[in-house]
């Protein structure tokens, strides 16, 4: 049976550009960017706790990192409150064989 996943959202400040240049592209092979250092991930708990491991060997004390689990209510209720496409979510497709 396959890991159960969330949406999180992911905020960072980080001091150094070389540091916020190596957060960005590991961020990038996790999620999808929403704003300048925003990004949206649909993690299992291990994908989570792999980016955060991954993510504490970049930053140094003084860089903030904030992840936000978003239920499945929350996420549904995006579209209610912005534009349409504020969080567009690929609908997973079926193959008949």
């Amino acid at each position: 049976m396959a890991e159960q996943k969330n949406w999180y959202l992911i905020a960072y400040d980080i001091r150094c550009p070389k540091r916020w240049r190596k957060a960005y592209k590991l961020l990038q092979g996790y999620g999808e960017r929403i704003q300048y250092s925003i990004f949206r991930c649909f993690l299992s708990l291990r994908g989570r706790e792999k980016l955060r491991w991954e993510l504490e060997k970049v930053l140094e004390a003084e860089d903030s990192l904030l992840l936000i689990r978003l239920s499945d209510q929350c996420v549904s209720s995006i579209r209610a409150y912005n534009r349409p496409d504020a969080w567009p979510v690929e609908e997973a497709g079926h193959r008949i064989v």
